[in-house]
Formats: C-alpha cells, structure tokens, sequence
C-alpha cells in the first residue's frame, strides 16, 4: 500500500512505458494514415472522438468505482481481523481460569491463531508462508499441513481445544458461546476474503475499455491533425495517457491481495497482530514490525 501522497515520476514510468510505446505508435499511424491517405478524399467529423471520450469516461468511472469497492471491503475485512484477533486472545487471557493446565491451552491457542493469520495470508498471496510452522506444535503441523485449506483446519483445531475449555468447566455457557462467537467472525472474515480473492473482475469490463481507449485515441489524433499537423503525434499521446493511466490506476486495486504497492499490506497487519498477541501473553521474543520499503510503501 502506498504510503506517500506524491508518487515518482519514475514509478509511473515504470508503469506506463510499454503503453506509451504502443501509443505513440498508434498516434503516427494515424497521423500518417490520415496525411497521406485520407487528407485529400475527406475529413474526419469531430463528433466521433467526443462521443468515444464521453462513452470512455463513464466506462473508465465505473470500473474504477468498483475496483475501489473491492479494495475498500478487503481493507475492511483485515480491520475487523485486527479487532477481532485482540479480543480473542484478551479474552482467554481473562476469562479461563489461570492455571498450569490452562495456560498451556490458552497460549496454544493464541499462538494457533498467529499460524491461522500467516497461512490465510499466505493462501491470498498464493505464496506458501513459512512463518506459521513456528507457532504450532509437530502433531498440529502435520495434520494442518495435510489440509487443502489450511487456514480453516486450523479453526477447526481451535474449535477443539475451546470445546475442552468447556467440557472441564474452564469457561461457563456465556463465555464459551462469547470465544466461539469470535472463531465464527474469523471463519466469515475468511470467506469474505477468499471470496474477494476468487471472485474475478469481469474481464468484458476491462477489456472494452481498453480497445475504446484505443479507439479513441486513433480517432483523436485523425481529428487533429487536420489542424496541429505533425504535433496531433504528440497530443494524441497526452490526452491517451490520460485515459489510460487512470484506467491502470484502477485495474491495480483489483485484486487487492496480491503482492504489489497497491495491494492491502497484508505483511505490515499480520506482523501487527502478532506482535500485540504475543505482548499480551508476556513473550520476551517479540519480532521488528514491518517498515516501509524507501519510505514509499510497505506490503
């Protein structure tokens, strides 16, 4: 996620370059097409590039309305992970009786919930995360790692140990169906989120944007080179540019999961909760937060 309010020049460029290639070369073709095989038949009407400008706006509006949408409710769903993450360690730190027995249930669970955090993230990266064997014990890790969907065998063991609180009447009926309200928020937390993940952008939306953009910009420079001459090149790529950095702008908050400056900083949150779970259970070994990368962004 970017982090400053000014982006580089050179990051756009990095961005952008092989579009501008492709449409500068667009631009000359028309200009050429239009100097030297349509100059003297006809005239291109100006009605045709504003109509496609217009047309294009709204397309380009709309998707990019709904890729924030999906960005926005991704960012929504990680914050209600934090809440909910502190509240389920705070409340079997306070609610299940302390004793030698009871500590070793209640920190295996907090420590299985800091695995559940690493391995869901890395199932929405589609990086296989090799941070979350260290929070659970051989048995655990064998059986979880045996699982297509991890993240969720890892409830289902939480699941367990929370039915054991209660059957040796650690936690009365009210306090268990409080804890197990929570597991239910992390099982819905993540479905929201693999359906985020698995729910593709319809690919119609982006697709004709992109060939109207095309279009636009080739009817564009036709346009004005009747009056610009050789500058309708350059001015056809400036106004095309326009359209189509905001365009990318808003295809790259599509799949907010993914690894990227303008993905959710799932690294940064994960390493968060982390660290506040494992304070509260008074560990000495606490890793470094997630810093910045060149004060830009972090992920």
């Amino acid at each position: 996620m970017l982090l400053i309010n000014n982006i580089r020049l050179s990051r756009i460029v990095r961005n952008t370059w092989q579009v501008d290639l492709i449409m500068i070369a667009s631009c000359m073709g028309a200009y050429f097409i239009r100097e030297y095989l349509i100059a003297h038949h006809f005239s291109i009407p100006t009605i045709i590039p504003t109509v496609l400008g217009t047309a294009i706006a709204f397309f380009i509006g709309f998707n990019n309305n709904q890729a924030y949408d999906r960005w926005w409710e991704a960012r929504k769903v990680w914050g209600g992970l934090v809440n909910d993450s502190r509240s389920f360690a705070r409340s079997l730190l306070s609610y299940v009786p302390q004793s030698e027995a009871n500590d070793v249930i209640v920190k295996r669970m907090i420590r299985r919930h800091i695995a559940f955090l690493y391995v869901l993230k890395g199932a929405l990266r589609g990086v296989a995360d090799t941070n979350y064997p260290k929070y659970l014990d051989d048995a655990e890790w064998k059986y979880i790692d045996k699982q297509s969907n991890k993240h969720n065998a890892i409830l289902h063991k939480q699941s367990d140990d929370l039915e054991l609180l209660s059957k040796t009447n650690q936690v009365d009926g009210f306090r268990f169906i409080q804890i197990n309200e929570m597991l239910v928020r992390f099982s819905d937390e993540m479905g929201m989120s693999e359906r985020i993940k698995n729910t593709v952008f319809p690919t119609t939306y982006s697709y004709l944007t992109k060939v109207f953009i095309w279009l636009f910009v080739v009817s564009f420079t036709l346009v004005i080179s009747q009056e610009m001459g050789v500058w309708s090149i350059f001015m056809g790529w400036m106004i095309g540019f326009v359209f189509v950095s905001t365009q990318i702008n808003g295809m790259n908050l599509v799949d907010p999961f993914e690894n990227n400056v303008a993905g959710i900083p799932l690294n940064q949150i994960t390493r968060t909760i982390e660290i506040n779970l494992l304070q509260m259970m008074g560990e000495e070994e606490i890793p470094a937060p997630v810093t910045p990368i060149n004060d830009e962004y972090v992920l």
